[in-house]
């Protein structure tokens, strides 16, 4: 069984007195709620990607963030690893186990959706996104529990806010 490791982030800002994170709509994905609809429903996940030989996750969540949405973070701590099991829908059906390691981040910088148009192959648009409408909007369960946990670490940090706010 082949194994992956990938790394992603929880880049916050607040706006307009609001925690907000950047989120993806990948391309040509249909939620998993809705696979047997007929109507797709917008698919919103978190930006993240494979490790890259060399790489230490930590970097790996800043360049995929800065990638797939336009902005740049500094790190503030790590929230946690999503395991799971998927099927390839390439390279014969094989069976992947997949690590997740999961980063909250802070904005720094970069106007959000201005990616390479090389990236836009991966990612049809990138948005803010109320932290209290994660739950009910990102596609993926470990996702939304990911950010439950980053939000929770916001409101147990009011110091983060500080001077950050944004309009």
């Amino acid at each position: 069984m082949a194994r992956e490791i990938s790394a992603g982030g929880v880049l916050v800002r607040p706006i307009k007195g609001e925690w907000c994170m950047a989120a993806i709509e990948p391309q040509g994905r249909d939620s998993p709620a809705s696979a047997k609809k007929t109507t797709a429903k917008t698919v919103l996940a978190l930006p993240k990607g494979l490790v890259d030989v060399g790489e230490k996750p930590e970097e790996t969540a800043l360049r995929e963030v800065r990638e797939e949405t336009g902005l740049t973070g500094t790190l503030v701590t790590k929230l946690r690893d999503i395991k799971y099991f998927y099927r390839r829908t390439w390279a014969g059906g094989e069976r992947v186990f997949k690590i997740v390691n999961f980063y909250l981040l802070l904005y720094q910088s970069g106007r959000m959706g201005e990616i390479s148009q090389e990236m836009k192959v991966e990612v049809r648009r990138a948005l803010w996104l109320p932290m209290a409408d994660a739950p009910q909007k990102l596609a993926y369960r470990g996702e939304r529990e990911v950010a439950k946990l980053a939000l929770a670490y916001l409101h147990s940090h009011p110091e983060l806010m500080g001077d950050r706010e944004a309009g």
